[in-house]
């Protein structure tokens, strides 16, 4: 009589899908956003305490989105790759979890490829609507002495440079879209909190992990959170969104070498 492979599967051991409840659906959210952008909005309000803190006052202190990660120009273009290769993947993990949920993703996050006219004028839209008065509120908040000087991005001059930038504005757009709006609020409605308060805390969180450019940041993506969730929940297609974010983020980026001495006139 032959013995039984030890790896071999076991029926009382049967594979039982479990389907979702409201504290399931709770445990979930405190997990992937501990692991995510929730421990990146508690280092960013431990950042601007620190920041608060400090002798200077907090408008004379700087702070870099895309700063380099090493001196050696390959072992840095290695690195940032790795980061962005980390936030698409914080991104999937929410996609995937609405997907083992039962969720056609198509229909209900909008990320299909039927109707790109449309996708890339609404995000020409957004992109307006909240980027150009964006920059009027920054430097306001900066004169007024709620925010950091914020460095888009304070890379070294490469023959990688452009496109790591893009990408990381890519990575930007898909990461924060997708969790804080498509699955944030597919969650939320699970269970059952009423549309405007779930709107109201995506954008919370939204600000929260901005807080590290300090607080008239965190308002301003506060209010750039409240008109891309409520674009969402209209449109209900989130490549609009990605693509305006990742487009903001380019012009940012990439931009910012280029005009550095008219933003930081700006500034004053």
């Amino acid at each position: 009589m032959t013995k039984p492979h030890p790896f071999a599967p076991n029926a009382a051991e049967e594979f039982i899908p479990r389907p979702d409840t409201p504290r399931s659906i709770k445990f979930e959210l405190v997990l992937v956003f501990a692991i995510t952008l929730g421990a990146s909005g508690l280092r960013a309000l431990i950042r601007l305490i620190e920041a608060a803190l400090k002798p200077a006052p907090i408008a004379s202190q700087q702070v870099s989105i895309v700063q380099p990660q090493a001196t050696a120009s390959l072992t840095d273009l290695a690195l940032q790759l790795v980061s962005i290769m980390v936030g698409i993947g914080w991104g999937g993990l929410g996609l995937y979890l609405l997907w083992r949920s039962g969720f056609t993703l198509s229909r209900r996050l909008g990320l299909d490829f039927k109707k790109p006219g449309r996708d890339v004028l609404g995000a020409l839209t957004l992109a307006a609507a909240v980027g150009i008065p964006g920059i009027a509120f920054y430097v306001i908040a900066y004169r007024l002495g709620a925010n950091l000087e914020v460095l888009p991005a304070t890379l070294n001059d490469a023959w990688w440079t452009v496109p790591v930038l893009v990408l990381a504005a890519f990575e930007n757009g898909f990461l924060e879209e997708v969790l804080v709006v498509g699955y944030f609020l597919t969650r939320l409605r699970q269970l059952q909190i009423n549309p405007w308060v779930a709107l109201l805390m995506s954008a919370v969180l939204r600000g929260s992990y901005h807080l590290y450019q300090g607080w008239g940041q965190a308002l301003g993506n506060m209010i750039m959170g409240l008109v891309f969730g409520y674009a969402w929940l209209r449109w209900r297609r989130l490549w609009p969104l990605v693509l305006a974010h990742t487009l903001m983020d380019v012009v940012a980026f990439v931009g910012y070498s280029t005009f550095t001495v008219w933003f930081t006139s700006l500034l004053g």
